[in-house]
C-alpha cells in the first residue's frame, strides 16, 4: 500500500512539474541561471503577440510568460500596450518609465540606438540566440552588428478580408482602395504611405517632399471606405463584423481564421493576401531599453525565447515567421505554416516586398502628411 502510495504521489508530482520544463527536439531542457528568483522582468510589446495557451495535456508549459515565471522563479509584469514603432520611440525618448524589454520594428532599433536609448547586448549571455539566429536574419541593416537587437518575429502587412462577405478573392490594394463596403486601415504611417507610394511608381522610401504629399493626396482621395484607423485590432474589427476588409498584420489575420475553424458557429471566412503590387515586410526585434531595471534578466529572457522549443511553440501559435533556424530545422514549427505562403512568402513574392528605411531627416513630412490623411478620414 506504502508502494502505491508513493508511486501514486510520485506521478503526481511529476504531473506538476511537468510545465515547467522547455525541452528541444535533442531532449535538453531550457534551464534558467542561478539568482534571479524573485526578481521581476518587464515587458512592452504589441497584442496577441506570445503563446498564451496552457495545455494540462501536454508536457509543455504554452502560457510561455507563465513558464519563464516558473522556470526562473520570477514575475513578469506583460503590457500590451505597444501600438507602434513610433510610440515606442516616443515613449522612451521621454524616458524609459521602466521597461526591460520592448520590441520595436526595424526602422525603431535604427532611430533608438541612433539616439543612444538602447543597452548593447551582451551576446554571452545569449547562446541560444547565437546559435539558433537563421543566418538570413543575423546583422539586417538597422543592426549591422546585432549590438542592441534580436529579431523575434518578422512578417508582412497587406490584406485582411472576409471572403463570405467580399464575395470575391481579392488581389490588389486596389480591391480594397475602392471596396463599396466598410475597411479599416492600420494606424501605421510608413507602410500605409509606402503602399501608396508603391501604387503611384514611387520609392516607399522616398524622401521627396511632392511624392510624399502625393502619396497623401491618393490615400485621401481612396478613403471614403475607411470606418476605423485601428490600433493594430483591425483582426477584431473584422472578427466582430465591423469591418469587411482591413490592412493588418498577418498573423493577426491568420489567428482570427484558426479561431474560427476551431469555432462551429462561426460562418467567417478570414484570408490574408498580399496584393499583386507588393506588401510591406517587417521584423520586430528584441531590445533592452536604456534604463532598464533588470537587464540582467531581460537578456536570459531573450535566451529564453530562442531557445527552439520555445521559438516554435510560439510561432505555431501566433502564426508569424520565425527568425529561429533551429525550430525550422528540428521540424518543431508546423509544416502547414511553413508551406503558407502569407507566412513565409516564396521567393516571387518576397522580391515585391519592401521594408521602411531610417529616415529621420524627413519622418516630420510622413508625420505630416499623416495626420492629415486622419483628419481628412474624421471629417
Amino acid at each position: 500500500m506504502r508502494i502505491r502510495l508513493w508511486m501514486i504521489m510520485c506521478l503526481v508530482l511529476a504531473a506538476l512539474a511537468a510545465p515547467v520544463f522547455a525541452q528541444d527536439a535533442g531532449g535538453d531542457a531550457w534551464s534558467c541561471p542561478d539568482g534571479f528568483q524573485g526578481q521581476t522582468l518587464n515587458v512592452l510589446n504589441w497584442t496577441t503577440y506570445i503563446s498564451p495557451e496552457d495545455d494540462p495535456e501536454t508536457a509543455f508549459n504554452e502560457n510561455l510568460l507563465q513558464n519563464f515565471e516558473q522556470l526562473c522563479g520570477v514575475t513578469v509584469q506583460y503590457d500590451e500596450g505597444l501600438e507602434s514603432t513610433e510610440f515606442a520611440i516616443a515613449l522612451l525618448r521621454r524616458g524609459n518609465p521602466g521597461y526591460d524589454i520592448a520590441v520595436p520594428s526595424d526602422y525603431g532599433v535604427s532611430t533608438l540606438a541612433a539616439e543612444g536609448l538602447l543597452e548593447p547586448l551582451d551576446h554571452a549571455n545569449m547562446p541560444n540566440v547565437v546559435a539558433n539566429l537563421s543566418p538570413s536574419f543575423a546583422g539586417l541593416w538597422y543592426d549591422p552588428e546585432n549590438t542592441y537587437s534580436f529579431p523575434y518575429m518578422w512578417g508582412t502587412i497587406a490584406i485582411g478580408y472576409d471572403r463570405a462577405k467580399v464575395g470575391v478573392d481579392v488581389t490588389s490594394w486596389n480591391d480594397l482602395f475602392t471596396y463599396a463596403g466598410p475597411v479599416a486601415w492600420l494606424e501605421d504611417r510608413r507602410n500605409v504611405i509606402g503602399v501608396a507610394l508603391t501604387l503611384l511608381g514611387f520609392d516607399p522610401n522616398t524622401e521627396n517632399p511632392d511624392e510624399i504629399n502625393q502619396a497623401r493626396d491618393f490615400l485621401i482621395a481612396n478613403s471614403a471606405n475607411v470606418v476605423s484607423i485601428a490600433q493594430d485590432d483591425g483582426q477584431e474589427l473584422l472578427a466582430r463584423g465591423d469591418v469587411d476588409m482591413t490592412i493588418e498584420y498577418n498573423g493577426d489575420i491568420f489567428q482570427k481564421a484558426t479561431e474560427c475553424e476551431e469555432n462551429p458557429d462561426c460562418t467567417a471566412d478570414f484570408v490574408y493576401t498580399i496584393p499583386e503590387e507588393g506588401a510591406p515586410r517587417w521584423v520586430d526585434n528584441l531590445v533592452i531599453p536604456v534604463g532598464a531595471p533588470n537587464k540582467a534578466l531581460a537578456e536570459v529572457f531573450i535566451d529564453y525565447l530562442y531557445d527552439p522549443q520555445v521559438a516554435a511553440v510560439n510561432a505555431n501559435y501566433i502564426q508569424y515567421g520565425s527568425p529561429n533556424q533551429a525550430a525550422i530545422d528540428q521540424g518543431l514549427i508546423d509544416q502547414s505554416l511553413l508551406d503558407n505562403p502569407g507566412i513565409y512568402p516564396p521567393p516571387e513574392v518576397e522580391a515585391r516586398l519592401f521594408e521602411p528605411y531610417d529616415l529621420p531627416d524627413s519622418q516630420i513630412l510622413y508625420d505630416d502628411a499623416w495626420e492629415e490623411v486622419k483628419l481628412a478620414i474624421s471629417r
